[in-house]
C-alpha cells in the first residue's frame, strides 16, 4: 500500500515546490515593459490621504514608508507585494491612462494558489479600472483553493490604479 501512496505523495511535494520561485526578475519585468532602457523610478510617499487610502485598499497599512513607480502620469509600472496566506506575492502591473495594462506574478511563495500566475487568470485584469469608491470597475473570476492568492491580487490591481492617480504632476511627460 505505501508502495502506490508514495509516488503519488512525492508527486504532489514536487508540484508543491514546483508552483515556487521567481518567475521573472523585477528589473526584467520593467525592461519588457519599457525597452532596455526604463525610466528613473519615481516614489510615492505613504502619508496623509494616501496612506488612509491604502490602509483602506490593502485592509492594513502598508509596510514601507514609500512606493516606488517609473513612467509617469499616463503609463506607469509598479512592483508591489502583498501577503497570500503567509507569504508574500510579488507583482509586476502596469496602469495605462487609468486601465491596467499587465498585471504579472514575478515571485510567488506560497505553497497554495500558483494558479494565479497563469495567463488565463491574469488576463481578466486587462483593461480593468477603478469605480468611484475605489473597486475594481469589473469582477474577477476566482479559483478553487487559491482564495487569499487572488484576494492579495486584486487588492494589488486597485493599489496600483489608485497611486497611479496620485503620481505628482511634474512627472508628466
Amino acid at each position: 500500500m505505501l508502495t502506490r501512496i508514495l509516488p503519488l505523495l512525492l508527486l504532489l511535494a514536487w508540484n508543491t515546490a514546483a508552483a515556487r520561485g521567481t518567475y521573472q526578475e523585477p528589473v526584467d519585468f520593467l525592461a519588457e515593459t519599457f525597452g532596455s532602457d526604463p525610466p528613473a523610478p519615481g516614489v510615492i510617499w505613504m502619508r496623509g490621504d494616501v496612506r488612509d487610502t491604502t490602509t483602506d485598499i490593502l485592509g492594513h497599512r502598508y509596510p514601507s514608508l514609500r512606493v516606488r513607480y517609473w513612467g509617469d502620469r499616463q503609463r506607469s509600472a509598479w512592483i508591489l507585494e502583498e501577503i497570500g496566506k503567509d507569504q508574500p506575492i510579488t507583482l509586476g502591473l502596469v496602469v495605462n491612462g487609468e486601465r491596467l495594462e499587465r498585471i504579472k506574478v514575478l515571485v510567488f511563495r506560497e505553497s497554495r494558489g500558483w494558479e494565479v500566475r497563469h495567463p488565463f487568470f491574469t488576463d481578466q485584469f486587462q483593461g480593468i479600472g477603478l469605480t468611484g469608491e475605489l473597486a475594481l470597475d469589473h469582477s474577477i473570476d476566482g479559483i478553487s483553493g487559491a482564495t487569499l492568492s487572488v484576494r492579495a491580487l486584486k487588492k494589488l490591481a486597485r493599489l496600483a490604479l489608485y497611486l497611479h492617480t496620485v503620481i505628482p504632476a511634474n512627472d508628466s511627460p
